[in-house]
């Protein structure tokens, strides 16, 4: 059992079940994948998925989480640019998929659909 000061950081980011379930055809297909989002215009505010390492990281991106899905053997990081994540600090962050091809290089453009984010207030 912890101690008071020991706390937990609150899970920022989580899946619905078609996103899983369109992760796990991606994996199979590209390996391990990363997630980032930019907050930049267009399709910029949409979670770009991409093979883990193709887009480089830095100081300027923070880490919100590491994805876990059922059948998917690595966790898959989502990564969020830090101006990004400072209009976006007091909210859970779900990333779900819906029909319409989105622009870019995001993976799952080819398969006809595109990731969005869902996201609600959390107390702060």
């Amino acid at each position: 059992m912890g101690t008071p000061d020991e706390r937990a950081e609150p899970e920022r980011v989580a899946v619905t079940p078609a996103a899983a379930e369109l992760l796990r055809t991606l994996t199979s297909k590209h390996g391990p994948l990363m997630f980032h989002q930019s907050g930049g215009c267009c399709d910029g505010s949409s979670p770009m998925c991409y093979g883990r390492g193709e887009f480089r990281t830095g100081g300027s991106d923070v880490l919100l989480g590491e994805l876990e899905i059922d059948g998917v053997a690595e966790p898959v990081p989502f990564w969020m640019s830090a101006a990004q994540f400072a209009h976006w600090s007091h909210t859970h962050l779900t990333v779900d998929v819906v029909e319409g091809r989105g622009s870019g290089f995001s993976l799952e453009a080819p398969e006809g659909v595109r990731f969005l984010i869902r996201s609600r207030l959390v107390g702060g």
